[in-house]
């Protein structure tokens, strides 16, 4: 009987769970699912996962720091504005009544140019201004006192007399600004679209076209960028593709790359001009239009917008081709001189400014006309 009994006992002793012999307290308790090298570590997103379930929990969102949420939106778009034509019809209040003050001041009485004259020259002359005063001196004939051989002098000595008058008129009230352009450069600010004027490739000079700028007023210059030719030598597209030399802040591997693109665009603008030549277009256009393109491309970079997400406001066929030939959208102003020119590749041809012309509301809808 007694054998029987710790015979049975023998057999109860193997089903009893017994303790690691060297466990602590701590790993004693602890849960069979969770390691116990990893328990004292573990987050506790970790440590209140359902064991049993296998799912983990979704990472926690990121959150931005208050300097994140600082960072400016860039813009929709940004704004080029030509001067000439745009800001102020310089070929109605300027440009012809210049040429009147010159020839008073050489002393030819017989010289006048009224607006139907004046409109009649640019348009036989393509605006050439000295193919303008060609035309006219051989239609009433030239001073009796000049020599034919002196005629290239005597046409330049009325340019530069001309260019003096104009400059006068542009700091004062003879030249106004166009009516309703104040307001759309208003309304443009306040909407937060950058603004640049472009005073690089005017065709009387960047001094009058800075000149005709300032009359927007001191408050209005301060928020506004003004690219003339130092601008854009300065911007990053001058730099490169004029030649200008690049920043010592880049390094060597950025600027190999950069050459290899300012040798690609060179390139590019180099068949371009071939290809505008084979189609017999104005020779002195195309010349010019690398020098119109760099300004536009360093005034996208001053605005804060791609090339494709500029508008320029253009009053010059000069613009219209170069903002064409980049992709930049283009939007015209008709002036005095251009009141019947075609412009097909441009977005729309407006009038003026405000009502039913041109206004920031239409830009920012895409609603070119």
């Amino acid at each position: 009987m007694a054998a029987a009994a710790t015979a049975a006992a023998a057999r109860r002793v193997p089903l009893r769970a017994s303790p690691p012999a060297q466990a602590s307290p701590e790993t004693a308790k602890a849960p069979a699912s969770i390691p116990t090298s990893s328990a004292a570590s573990a987050s506790p997103l970790r440590a209140a996962a359902a064991p049993s379930s296998g799912r983990r929990l979704p990472a926690p969102p990121l959150r931005c720091s208050s300097s994140s949420s600082e960072i400016p939106t860039p813009p929709s778009i940004g704004l080029l504005v030509e001067v000439e034509g745009v800001l102020a019809d310089v070929y109605r209040f300027g440009n012809r009544q210049a040429f009147n003050v010159a020839f008073q001041s050489l002393g030819l009485d017989c010289a006048n140019w009224t607006e139907p004259i004046y409109a009649d020259l640019v348009r036989k002359a393509r605006g050439d201004e000295e193919r303008m005063l060609v035309l006219f001196f051989d239609r009433i004939g030239w001073p009796t006192s000049l020599p034919t051989s002196e005629k290239g002098s005597f046409i330049r000595s009325v340019l530069r007399e001309k260019l003096k008058a104009l400059e006068e008129f542009s700091a004062c009230d003879s030249l106004p600004l166009r009516p309703g352009v104040e307001q759309f450069i208003d309304d443009a600010l306040s909407e937060g679209v950058p603004v640049a004027i472009l005073a690089a490739y005017g065709r009387n000079g960047e001094k009058i076209s800075r000149s005709i700028a300032k009359k927007l007023g001191p408050e209005r210059m301060s928020k506004i960028k003004i690219v003339g030719k130092d601008e854009v030598e300065g911007s990053f597209y001058g730099q490169l593709v004029l030649g200008k030399g690049v920043t010592s802040s880049l390094d060597e591997q950025l600027i190999r790359e950069a050459q290899k693109a300012a040798s690609a665009e060179k390139q590019r603008i180099a068949e371009e001009v071939a290809s505008i030549l084979k189609l017999s277009v104005d020779i002195t256009a195309s010349e010019s239009s690398e020098k119109v393109i760099a300004a536009l491309r360093a005034g996208s970079e001053y605005v804060g917008c791609d090339v494709q997400n500029c508008i320029l406001v253009a009053g010059s066929q000069s613009g219209v081709l170069a903002a064409e030939r980049i992709g930049m959208p283009c939007v015209v102003v008709r002036s005095s001189v251009t009141a019947r020119a075609e412009f097909p590749s441009a977005k729309a041809v407006m009038d003026g400014f405000g009502g039913t012309d041109l206004t920031i509301s239409k830009l920012l809808s895409k609603k070119w006309s």
